[in-house]
């Protein structure tokens, strides 16, 4: 009597972020390991000696919702991509692709296919000017449709409304959705991969603090500055809002140094220009 054949089971979880960092950890002291295979944290701080920071106080960026990315990165997402074959031209050949949907859902579903593969993301965030549009506090990562957040309404029909400055966590809203977005960003590049990031003055400090802290200060490879208007006169001392700006972090600077990037201090000027020779597709995070 024959058997029926049974369907391959697919996993359609997203990349699970934290087993990644769990079994790193292991890999690196084997000796933290409990008998039920968990991580001792006591053997662990054993184990790193000196460099452990018991203090209360240590500097560090903190705002109202941050343990919550945590909870937002680590929660992981059913969503499936779907091809659209009549709304693409040559599908079957072209290495290029495109994605529409929430960002931050692509970021999950596309960390298992392209985990530490990238080489070059460019993000253009919103600005927070208090008119453009921000997730508001309790989205989760549930499949809302892409026509919801387009139309700034939820399931229910409720209007999402901008974030103004009258909101009393204006800048807290903005890094909880940025936050994220940045830290899976990062786990997609190379180790020589690098990213561009456009801002304005509304959030430019906030963003390059909590960069720093995602790849680290030490990968802030250059911020650089663009004159998008010109004004100014004789009745006035100073042209307001003149300047958007455009920070590079690499993953690791001293593997870009290896690579085919070159830093190349211009004399007698205090920036640095930074020459790429990129062959290979460049993804990009919309």
């Amino acid at each position: 009597m024959s058997h029926p054949i049974q369907p391959e089971t697919v996993d359609l979880r997203s990349h699970d972020i934290v087993e990644d960092k769990q079994q790193e950890l292991l890999r690196l002291f084997p000796e933290i390991r409990t008998e039920d295979g968990k991580i001792d944290f006591e053997r662990l701080k054993l184990a790193l000696g000196e460099m452990v920071d018991v203090g209360k106080e240590r500097y560090g960026m903190n705002w109202p919702g941050k343990a919550d990315c945590f909870k937002t990165i680590q929660a992981p997402s059913l969503g499936t991509l779907r091809p659209c074959r009549e709304e693409s031209v040559h599908f079957d050949t072209t290495e290029n692709l495109i994605i529409e949907g929430d960002n931050l859902e692509v970021l999950k579903l596309v960390q298992k296919s392209y985990l530490g593969k990238i080489k070059m993301i460019y993000i253009d965030p919103p600005y927070n000017t208090g008119n453009d549009f921000i997730y508001p506090d309790d989205y989760t990562e549930s499949l809302q449709t892409y026509l919801e957040y387009t139309g700034q309404v939820d399931a229910q029909g409720k209007r999402f409304s901008t974030n103004t400055e009258a909101d009393g966590r204006f800048h807290s809203k903005w890094l909880n959705m940025m936050y994220p977005r940045l830290y899976l960003a990062r786990n997609l590049l190379r180790e020589d991969g690098v990213i561009f990031i456009s801002i304005d003055d509304h959030e430019a400090d906030n963003l390059k603090k909590v960069c720093n802290e995602v790849f680290g200060e030490e990968n802030n490879i250059e911020n650089f500055i663009w004159k998008k208007s010109y004004g100014g006169g004789a009745k006035e001392h100073f042209a307001v809002k003149q300047h958007e700006y455009c920070l590079l972090y690499a993953k690791n600077a001293e593997a870009l140094e290896t690579s085919g990037y070159h830093l190349i201090p211009r004399p007698k000027r205090s920036i640095m220009t930074v020459e790429m020779n990129i062959t290979i597709p460049v993804a990009r995070i919309g």
